[in-house]
């Protein structure tokens, strides 16, 4: 089965960075859209970015254009998610979902059909 697997989390103080990685196995990840979500706690789960199949469209979310970029490595079966200039209220469990069939970019969660386990991210001083 397709599984999900995310990493790179952990604290970090205001203004500094993170890379995620979520490596995918099981499936044919060249023909899956990725995206990232994440939830806070006490709040639901909300669009981060998302990545086209090819690579060449990406789409983010308000709160973190400018600051986060989306990227992916076929060859690797990976996609990433780079986080520059950190703010406390990034703080959340982060989550990488796939989009089968060649997917296309969206923020909508029930476009995906496989999810990881989640990797906690913690911006605090």
């Amino acid at each position: 089965q397709v599984q999900l697997v995310e990493s790179g989390g952990g604290l970090v103080q205001p203004g500094g960075s993170l890379r995620l990685s979520c490596v995918v196995s099981g499936g044919t990840f060249r023909s899956y859209a990725m995206g990232w979500f994440r939830q806070a706690p006490g709040k639901e789960r909300t669009f981060v970015s998302s990545i086209s199949y090819s690579g060449n469209s990406t789409y983010y979310a308000d709160s973190v254009k400018g600051r986060f970029t989306i990227s992916r490595d076929n060859a690797k079966n990976t996609v990433y998610l780079q986080m520059d200039s950190l703010k406390p209220e990034d703080t959340a469990v982060y989550y990488c979902a796939a989009e089968r069939f060649w997917g296309v970019v969206t923020s909508n969660q029930a476009a995906f059909d496989y999810w990881g386990q989640g990797t906690q991210v913690t911006v605090s001083s």
